[in-house]
């Protein structure tokens, strides 16, 4: 180019770069790189130790061939190397120094060409020379001679010298010479480094300067990407250990030969032009990815984690990621279920990142070495490194999904099938019965929960306004997730089937998306890997058990070197077993008991109880706004049609937290979940599964329990305070109680005394609001039958709970007896040990429910005397105090006492307190006291008598309750006599006065279904506890009999003549009672 031209010039145009580069790809096939010389520096980093292959381009040619506007090579600008960034120095040879910092000053000779300047800042930066007398830098750097370069500028005349129009030829030239064993990356990425550094002094180049540099910059970058996508253009053959980006994306951003930030924003500014630059960032990633595959958490997988992050800062890139063939899981036909569910863990870019975490097997051998004897202060210390290392690895993977899904939208979608396809394939972690090498692991799903519950932040808000954008039809678009064979809160498969396969039009929103997802994760992640802590509990104790019995057996089996191997080969191969299982609870609970971690899961749970309760009542409903109960009587077939484990999800993730992270809930819990429980109590017909109904009871129940300052517990004072609750939580417990009676399960018998024992813990903790009372008094006023059932119920319990934990009490009576038997050999002591042990174990459980039943009894009969003692209550109510009251006072009692009566709960005086203050609480109720009188089977008035000396001997009563005791027992007795002569002036009943069933003189006859004639009593009594006719077993209710008027006109009108002749005979009128029965 003419220096002395007047405009200024520019680079040669592309056509023209590509034609010399192609000729001198030629020039290079026919002739071998020459070898290295002594002069030929090699750059001071070391080769690449991981490599992949990488695609190859499809054009060498597509590199940016944007120029860059220089100058007239003849300009001369004053001081033209004040800007350059390093000193001038006084010889010919002035160069610059690439490690002097950008801020320096270059001082530089007046008379300085803008050529003599190329020449020295392209030496510098490419460490190269056209002087084969010079073979290093001002600062001992070594420099490469380019004889090809020198020779050519020679034989056209032109000045040897580095100049801007010589630039790509040195570059490939000093690339030929470099050495084939290192990479070609390990030459150009410090020079690329450098000639960054250059751009970058304390002051602005001149724009001359500006535009060598530039273009140094740009053939430099274009070279690297020639260099991974073309290597024999630098005469190389193509080798994945050398052409690779990924051992310098490893290493720090400072490093002389790591990838900077600046190399991360050249590159991908080109991109939109050479589409083999994201390929290259790609396939390292892929790389890079793979390798993270074999890593744990001990591993050095920060550099890894790194590089995703960086890449995470430009969008081509996520875009090209997301594109991948590996970014999403490809099945094929011969794929098992199990390989699915492993596969988006190892088999995806985005999985192996996911898969790092604390609970991976080697991680906690290594935190938790010794498990068996480990101290619990190194426990909590590993724990909480553990936590850190977590949150901070959690940390980065939110940024990076973050960026994913604002990306562009189809990133988004590629990053949301990523996920559903996680949770469709793992819907067997849910199982009863799971291998863990069958289902993606518990670090990886945890992850995943954790990323999910970050992704809803934004709509998680306080105020719940975006909740409406939740959509319920999301389920019927065309949904990610597959919820097809899940269990629905109240549609059998049929159902649902028919209600899915109407697809609806349109779009979801990113909302439901996302909300969707989440609730699946915690389904399937969080909630799988909490439950799991109850099971290695049982596991480490059955393991321990196993250890004990064979460490037993190893002495005996000393004379048998066989069996003593084996015995021996076992013990290992259990204490393995038991010091895995604690090294992964304690894994565990270091993840899942993280505070953070559980407050975002309950931020959620929140979220879906609000929306569970707009969706069942269809209304707008809010906290703090009002809540109609019932529901409506119509089921909305969306709400039925749910999978089970949306309610599921919220009562796992609150009982999880009441147990072990309490102390997040006070700031944290909110009307909605008291509202959620009462609501689906109240309706509990909107509810199929009733462990589900249990556990909301459960939850109340939880509530209740003293925490911290809180005397009521969490929701003890709000459940008082609440308009709501007041309205209808009695209500809702009492129909629940009745409800579980007959639950359909092979466990309800058992389960139902939990379920009670739980809400007469609820309602102690709300008795003292006399709202409630109120309330009760109302509800066996104005809903009697629901009232008589309840009541009825409640005798049931108390007459089966005290008596099978009385006569466990006289089993363990017995058992201690024998077991200070001297006579026993060993064989015989070790089974009464084994029948005591578990006899305690029923004992215990039962006289709790026991105590409980009879606090229950207490406060009803206080507040209620009308109510119980209804003629359909009063006859079995009596019955069961004195049956009961004859086991505490009667011959028998001394059967009663054990040793260590506390252990069992058992405290004979109290127990025979309350039964006491349940009689006085009813004692001015007549007809209480004639149904105490008339029971023949239990009431002996000496059982009475004993009861008040103990009143008075042992238990020192107040002299108030003893005389009122001692006057009941009056009243008792006079009742006893006026029933006794009733009796005797009836005489002998005819057979058709009597009621079948319980032999007595019917009063009130009525007809049943199967035209058997009954009492009304009786038929109400048997109605109560089973809702079929006691003679067929068909199901009935009481609206179904017949009143029998006739028959009790006939009873009646017999009764009324007996009770006129007895009444003649005592005032003198003879035989009067000689008369036929029937008359």
């Amino acid at each position: 180019m003419d220096p002395n031209e007047g405009q200024e010039p520019t680079l040669p145009p592309q056509d023209h770069m590509r034609d010399k580069r192609i000729a001198a790809l030629g020039k290079l096939m026919q002739e071998k790189p020459p070898k290295k010389t002594d002069d030929t520096a090699k750059p001071e980093t070391q080769a690449s130790s991981s490599s992949t292959n990488l695609s190859k381009p499809n054009s060498a040619n597509k590199e940016n061939t944007r120029s860059t506007p220089l100058p007239s090579r003849g300009s001369t600008p004053n001081n033209p190397f004040s800007q350059l960034g390093v000193k001038n120095k006084t010889d010919g040879n002035n160069t610059t120094a690439d490690s002097a910092p950008p801020s320096k000053k270059m001082h530089t000779s007046k008379e300085e060409t803008l050529d003599d300047w190329s020449n020295r800042a392209m030496s510098d930066i490419f460490r190269i020379t056209l002087d084969e007398n010079r073979t290093t830098d001002t600062r001992g750097n070594k420099l490469t001679y380019l004889p090809e370069l020198k020779a050519e500028l020679e034989e056209s005349g032109e000045a040897v010298k580095l100049t801007v129009s010589t630039i790509d030829s040195a570059i490939l030239e000093a690339a030929r010479l470099f050495p084939l064993e290192n990479a070609l990356l390990d030459y150009l990425l410090p020079c690329w480094k450098r000639v960054v550094r250059a751009l970058k002094p304390a002051r602005t180049p001149p724009p001359e300067k500006l535009a060598v540099l530039n273009e140094a910059k740009r053939l430099c970058m274009s070279n690297c990407i020639f260099a991974l996508t073309m290597p024999e253009y630098f005469g190389r053959d193509l080798n994945p250990a050398h052409d690779s980006l990924v051992p310098y994306l490893l290493r720090h951003h400072d490093n002389e030969d790591g990838i900077c930030l600046d190399f991360f924003n050249e590159a991908v500014s080109r991109i939109p032009e050479d589409d083999t630059v994201a390929a290259i960032f790609v396939d390292a990633m892929v790389t890079m990815s793979k390798k993270v595959a074999t890593m744990t958490m001990n591993d050095d997988y920060k550099p890894y984690i790194n590089c995703l992050v960086t890449y995470s800062r430009y969008q081509p890139l996520l875009n090209a990621l997301a594109e991948h063939p590996r970014f999403q899981v490809n099945p094929t036909p011969d794929m098992s279920k199990e390989q699915l569910a492993l596969a988006s863990e190892t088999q995806t870019i985005l999985g192996p990142f996911f898969r790092i975490s604390p609970l991976q097997a080697e991680v906690t051998k290594t935190y938790f070495a010794n498990p068996r004897t480990i101290d619990p202060g190194h426990v909590r210390s590993a724990q909480s490194a553990l936590q850190m290392t977590l949150k901070a690895h959690q940390g980065d993977l939110t940024g990076i999904m973050n960026a994913f899904v604002r990306a562009s939208l189809g990133t988004r979608n590629s990053v949301l099938d990523w996920f559903a396809f996680i949770m469709n394939t793992n819907h067997k972690r849910r199982a009863l019965q799971v291998k863990a090498t069958d289902v993606a692991s518990d670090g990886f799903m945890v992850n995943v929960t954790a990323i999910l519950d970050q992704l809803c932040q934004p709509f998680l808000d306080a105020t719940f306004s975006k909740v409406d954008r939740i959509d319920i039809d999301y389920l019927r678009r065309n949904p990610r997730i597959n919820i097809r064979d899940e269990t629905k809160i109240n549609a059998d498969q049929a159902t649902s089937d028919a209600f899915y396969e109407t697809q609806l039009p349109g779009p979801s929103n990113f909302i439901s998306e996302v909300f969707f997802l989440t609730l699946a994760a915690h389904h399937y992640g969080l909630g799988a890997t909490n439950s799991k802590l109850k099971d290695l509990d049982k596991d480490i104790k059955y393991v321990e058990g196993v250890i004990k019995k064979i460490e037993e057996e190893l002495p005996k089996l000393q004379g048998d070197p066989t069996r003593y191997f084996m015995a021996k080969q076992q013990l290992q191969n259990a204490v393995k077993a038991v010091e895995r299982h604690i090294a992964l609870k304690h894994g565990i609970e270091g993840v899942v008991l993280d505070e953070p971690t559980q407050t975002l899961s309950l931020q959620f749970m929140r979220y879906v109880a609000v929306w569970l309760l707009r969706v069942a009542s269809q209304t707008d409903y809010k906290p703090g706004s009002k809540f109609e109960l019932p529901l409506s009587a119509s089921r909305p077939e969306a709400f039925s049609c749910l999978p089970e484990y949306a309610l599921q999800g919220i009562t796992e993730e609150l009982k999880f937290i009441f147990r072990f992270v309490p102390q997040i809930l006070p700031s944290a819990l909110g009307d909605e979940i008291i509202t959620l429980c009462i609501t689906f109590l109240r309706s509990s017909d909107y509810i199929k599964n009733p462990y589900l109904k249990s556990a909301l009871v459960t939850l109340l129940c939880s509530g209740t329990f003293q925490l911290f300052h809180f005397r009521n517990g969490i929701l003890g004072d709000a459940l008082n305070g609440s308009s709501f609750a007041n309205e209808h939580l009695l209500h809702a417990l009492m129909k629940f109680y009745i409800e579980c009676e007959h639950s359909g399960v092979s466990s309800a018998f058992y389960d139902r005394f939990n379920i009670r024992y739980e809400i007469f813990q609820v309602i102690k903790c709300i008795w003292p609001n006399n709202v409630y009372k109120d309330q009760l008094s109302r509800e066996s006023k104005v809903n009697r039958q629901f009232f008589l059932q309840f009541v009825n119920l409640l005798l049931n319990d108390a007459t089966y709970l005290l008596d099978e934990a009385l006569t466990k009490l006289v089993k363990i009576h017995e058992y201690q007896k024998q077991m200070h038997d001297p006579t026993l050999s060993l064989e015989e002591k070790e089974k009464i040990r084994t029948d005591l042990e578990q006899a305690e174990q029923q004992c215990q459980s039962w006289m709790q429910l026991v105590n409980d039943t009879m606090g229950m009894m207490k406060l009803f009969t206080a507040a209620l005397r009308d109510a119980f003692t209804m003629p359909e209550i009063v006859t079995r109510l009596a019955g069961m105090l004195n049956y009961n009251l004859g086991s505490l006072t009667g011959p028998k009692r001394s059967n009663l006492k054990v040793e260590d009566a506390k252990k069992y709960h058992f405290d004979p005086r109290t127990l025979l307190l309350d039964f006491i203050d349940v009689y006085l609480n009813l004692a001015p109720k007549t007809a209480f006291v004639e149904a105490v009188a008339a029971d023949g089977r239990s009431y002996i008035p000496a059982n009475f008598e004993t009861a008040s000396r103990l009143l008075s001997n042992k238990f020192h009563a107040s002299t108030e309750v003893i005389t009122a005791w001692d006057s009941l027992r009056e009243k008792f007795a006079e009742a006893k006599k006026r029933l006794e002569q009733a009796e005797l002036d009836l005489g002998e009943i005819p057979e058709e006065f009597e009621d079948p069933l319980m032999g007595d003189l019917m009063t009130d006859p009525v007809i049943l279904p199967s035209h058997n004639i009954v009492d009304r009593s009786t038929i109400v009594q048997q109605l109560l506890s089973n809702p079929l006719d006691p003679f067929t077993r068909s199901p009935m209710t009481i609206d179904d009999v017949v009143p029998a008027d006739e028959l009790r006109t006939r009873i009646q009108e017999w009764k009324a003549k007996r009770i006129a002749a007895a009444k003649a005979k005592v005032s003198g009128g003879g035989d009067a009672m000689d008369v036929d029965p029937q008359s």
